[in-house]
């Protein structure tokens, strides 16, 4: 007889689902956008040293694009340190796990032990307001997963609600890109980058507590079963919270 996947099985490692965002426009810019490198590769190694197996979706399925800015063989050289995201890049089977992506359409919360949410610019168009990526985030929290989401991966906590129509963030605390960060990287560039600031919208909630560090800082924050990383270099902060949580 065939093991039920959706099982959990004790003796097996523990399994993360990593969401990535589908390519898109951004409409403020005009640049293609994707996933953020960075708060992929490091999460996933960060999983796979203790010993988890990691399965890559995103929300529409098909290959996943990469901003720019976050590859490391980019002109700018915005993220040339980023040695580990270059070695996943010419992996071949690495690389081949962001190719053809399977949707969230049939995703299972009983399949996994915890849920992952990257960043990058795409999300801040891509996920906000997409229903089906905040019942995804809800359903994993209210089957007592875990639930981590980095960066402008966190946009979707803005929105998402529980089936008693109450906000997944009421009452907790939790972190995601700062204003100082958006500050930093608009002048980098020389333009607005994003349709809305993450900080900014979070401040207007009432009831939660929204919470950032210093600019460009690993930092991630851990309130009961939800993980939250400031920004790009706290995808591995993030990830080593999940694993505490879980466990080996």
């Amino acid at each position: 007889m065939s093991a039920d996947l959706n099982v959990p099985d004790p003796s097996r490692p523990k399994r993360i689902l990593m969401l990535a965002a589908n390519p898109a426009v951004s409409p403020v810019t005009g640049w293609p956008v994707g996933f953020w490198w960075a708060e992929l590769t490091h999460p996933y190694w960060a999983f796979t040293e203790a010993g988890y197996e990691v399965e890559i979706r995103s929300p529409a399925g098909g290959a996943l694009q990469a901003d720019g800015y976050s590859d490391p063989e980019d002109a700018s050289g915005y993220s040339a340190h980023d040695i580990l995201s270059l070695g996943f890049k010419k992996s071949p089977a690495h690389a081949g796990l962001l190719t053809d992506t399977r949707s969230i359409a049939d995703v299972t919360p009983a399949a996994y032990d915890a849920l992952f949410v990257t960043g990058g610019q795409s999300p801040m168009i891509t996920f906000r307001g997409n229903a089906a990526v905040q019942r995804l985030v809800a359903s994993f929290y209210e089957a007592g997963k875990v639930v981590a989401l980095v960066c402008h991966g966190t946009c979707v906590l803005l929105e998402t609600r529980l089936s008693t129509g109450e906000l997944l963030v009421a009452g907790k605390t939790w972190t995601g890109f700062a204003d100082s960060e958006e500050d930093f990287a608009d002048a980098f560039v020389g333009k607005r980058i994003q349709p809305f600031r993450i900080e900014e919208e979070a401040r207007k909630m009432s009831g939660t507590n929204f919470v950032v560090d210093q600019r460009f800082r690993a930092f991630a924050v851990r309130d009961g079963r939800l993980v939250t990383g400031q920004q790009q270099f706290s995808g591995a902060a993030a990830a080593r919270l999940v694993v505490e949580t879980l466990g080996r």
